[in-house]
């Protein structure tokens, strides 16, 4: 059971993931979450890390979908200025707005990643659609409200899978 809440890799930033890595493994697409994965979950636009990022992901034809359960005019209001399709209310850890997103950019699951910042939403939601995970480290030392409630028990599963060797973090 705990095995769906183990992603396939972590990696501190999502700046971390090269478009190069990607392409090796056959991805197409990225399906990402949106708050404390991109930017912090109170900051309004993409930094110009970021900007460089998405603009690495264009030019070597990987597409990229923000999948976010949080409302549409925080989700617009980040992916209009930069012309990145999204999904918002996504209700993630359930998977059909990652299958939404995969039937959007044209491509079959086994192409796609799913990136995230947390265990009980996005790595359970894509782990559940059958999905390659990566989990990154939050960008922002804290989190909105309901949020705090999930790092509470990611923090359990993380040490779980800490001792049985399955998974080295850094918070």
């Amino acid at each position: 059971m705990l095995k769906q809440f183990l992603p396939n890799e972590h990696v501190k930033s999502i700046l971390d993931i090269s478009p190069e890595q990607l392409s090796a493994k056959g991805i197409k697409g990225i399906i990402t979450d949106l708050d404390n994965t991109l930017v912090e979950w109170d900051r309004p636009f993409a930094t110009p890390q970021l900007i460089k990022w998405f603009e690495e992901m264009e030019k070597h034809n990987i597409l990229v979908t923000i999948v976010s359960n949080n409302n549409e005019e925080r989700v617009k209001a980040f992916s209009d200025p930069l012309g990145i399709p999204f999904i918002f209310r996504a209700r993630k850890p359930f998977a059909i707005a990652f299958h939404k997103a995969i039937s959007q950019m044209g491509i079959k699951k086994e192409e796609a990643v799913v990136i995230g910042d947390q265990l009980l939403t996005d790595v359970l939601g894509g782990n559940r659609g059958g999905f390659h995970t990566i989990l990154v480290v939050p960008v922002a030392q804290t989190d909105g409200f309901w949020t705090k409630f999930n790092r509470f028990a990611e923090r359990r599963i993380l040490n779980w899978f800490r001792k049985k060797g399955m998974l080295q973090w850094e918070d």
